[in-house]
């Protein structure tokens, strides 16, 4: 049986997912484990931020004018050479914490555009009215990927970081396949000259729509107070006192609760008082990362973490599902390439943010402050941001028809 667009779309998108998210579990593995250093882990997440920051934008303006599925795929390659060097020089004892700080520059290169890019294919695949159902089911697949990936990262790990990073090679280049075989209807919009105009036009467009921005910047700030997956190879080795396939489970959880949730949310969509709900699962994401600081159990760890992936979820599909349904198909690349810069601005950068105040106040405290952080972020976005705490539905709302 043939394969439909948004079959093909999943398949890459988790595929890629699966590499990108082995790769996260390696890289950070093998830098710990070579400099023993809090620090320097936050400094991996820096380094995935930094390009993703100053390109996305420009990224967006790519998406908007070329085939999006030419350039994921042009990304994907990428990844795949870059984890080939990083095998090569595995294999042959070259690697040191410079090299996998480069190397993580240039997979944040990368991503930087293929996230935006493939976000902004998804909705020419599939009819409008089922966007918010199919994008639960995307982000469900991704979060498989997140699942399985830091898994199998941690297993193959055993055998020696050199192996680990050829299959993540191997992965990339099965996305970029499925990628490159969909067929899609979008129209081909005139390609205006890149201009300073055109590349802030996605954040012009976020600015002038306050539900939109609130969801966004809610999402950042959580994430970038609240996210310890930096911390985890301590929490692994000198707290939990596990091994490589410890830090693969808790690399995994919060995506298997997260896959649970899509899972649930794509059975039964948000209908009615989706600002509140999450709102809601923001606050529950913050009280779970309080909770997973001060464990000192490895499976209540992992329910913490669980719990912090399903109350995540909730707040993607309501973010994305604002974005995608309210923003016109020739502006979606740009304005998901600013959604890109918020996200790895909450991810990379909190990294970054959790190495430092780990290395400043103790590997627990900063857990534990990041979660409360999150908790006065949500009240404060509430006063901020009233017209999100009101919203109601997902569905795009139209402006009356002149009489």
């Amino acid at each position: 049986m043939a394969l439909t667009p948004f079959r093909r779309f999943v398949a890459g998108q988790t595929a890629s997912y699966l590499s990108y998210h082995m790769l996260g579990v390696i890289i950070g593995w093998q830098v710990y484990d070579l400099t023993r250093s809090p620090m320097i882990l936050g400094f991996v997440g820096l380094m995935q931020f930094l390009p993703q920051f100053l390109l996305t934008l420009a990224a967006g303006h790519v998406a908007d004018r070329h085939d999006r599925r030419r350039v994921t795929a042009a990304c994907q390659i990428t990844g795949a050479l870059l984890s080939a060097v990083l095998s090569l020089g595995s294999l042959a004892g070259l690697m040191d914490e410079r090299c996998i700080l480069a190397a993580a520059f240039l997979v944040g290169a990368a991503r930087a555009f293929e996230y935006p890019t493939m976000q902004a294919l998804l909705p020419s695949l599939v009819n409008a009215g089922e966007l918010p159902r199919y994008l639960a089911l995307s982000a469900g697949s991704r979060q498989a990927g997140v699942i399985v990936g830091p898994a199998l990262g941690g297993v193959l790990y055993i055998a020696g970081p050199g192996a680990a990073y050829a299959v993540c090679a191997c992965f990339s280049l099965l996305a970029a396949l499925f990628i490159l075989s969909i067929r899609s209807d979008r129209p081909v919009f005139s390609r205006e000259p890149a201009s300073w105009r055109s590349v802030f036009e996605g954040l012009t467009y976020i600015r002038s729509k306050p539900e939109i921005l609130g969801a966004i910047s809610l999402d950042l700030f959580s994430v970038l107070l609240g996210g310890a997956t930096a911390l985890l190879p301590v929490f692994a080795r000198d707290i939990l006192d596990t091994g490589p396939w410890g830090l693969g489970l808790l690399r995994a959880a919060p995506a298997t609760g997260a896959v649970a949730m899509s899972i649930y949310l794509a059975r039964r969509p948000l209908k009615r008082r989706v600002g509140r709900t999450m709102f809601r699962a923001v606050a529950v994401f913050g009280l779970a990362t309080m909770v997973f600081g001060l464990s000192r159990s490895f499976v209540l760890s992992l329910a913490a973490l669980a719990v912090l992936g399903m109350s995540d979820m909730v707040s993607v599909v309501v973010r994305s599902s604002l974005i995608q349904l309210e923003t016109p198909d020739d502006k979606r690349g740009r304005v998901s390439a600013v959604n890109a810069v918020f996200i790895g601005t909450s991810n990379q950068l909190g990294e970054f943010e959790s190495g430092l105040t780990a290395a400043w106040f103790g590997v627990v405290p900063a857990v534990v402050l990041g979660g409360v952080g999150t908790l006065l972020v949500v009240i404060a976005w509430m006063r901020l941001f009233p017209a999100l705490l009101r919203r109601e539905t997902l569905t795009a709302r139209r402006p009356p028809l002149n009489p």
